[in-house]
């Protein structure tokens, strides 16, 4: 029930980005607090799995510090390849393309997911971050998948 709010803003900001699946849950402390693990596949990226980890705030905790509407922004992210690559229309620039979007706040915090492709070591890479409208966070966790040696699929074309 407490995640319902967060997933109901979570859905209305997740149009045409990726929707990550619940795997896990680890409960912290006694009042209720969860880590979430989640499993995200990229949707123009097949064979690739990202597990997304976060902090998952209790009623019982936003009540008592008074915070009540928004998760820390702390993620971690790991990706591996969990099958054959196919990549589909990706974008190939240093600015990367956004994968993944969850609200942490009622409004104005979201975890997101980056995808950046550096051609000249021919791997994908994925940015955990948060995006703030006031004031970003330094908080980050990054993975990496390697395509050099693999059977790589590109259905555009290999990049130049």
């Amino acid at each position: 029930m407490r995640r319902f709010g967060f997933a109901l803003c979570a859905g209305l900001l997740l149009a045409g980005a990726a929707r990550a699946e619940q795997v896990g849950e680890v409960g912290v402390d006694w009042v209720g607090n969860d880590i979430v693990v989640e499993a995200l596949h990229d949707p123009e990226v097949d064979g690739v799995t990202c597990h997304i980890a976060y902090f998952d705030r209790s009623i019982i905790d936003r009540l008592s510090k008074g915070n009540w509407f928004e998760d820390p922004s702390n993620s971690s992210i790991a990706c591996r390849q969990t099958g054959p690559i196919r990549i589909g229309d990706i974008d190939l620039d240093a600015n990367g393309e956004e994968v993944f979007r969850e609200g942490r706040s009622l409004i104005f915090k979201q975890l997101v997911i980056k995808r950046i492709y550096d051609k000249a070591n021919e791997t994908l890479i994925y940015l955990a971050h948060t995006r703030e409208i006031t004031e970003g966070s330094a908080k980050m966790s990054m993975s990496t998948v390697p395509l050099y040696g693999q059977d790589v699929v590109w259905e555009n074309g290999a990049p130049e």
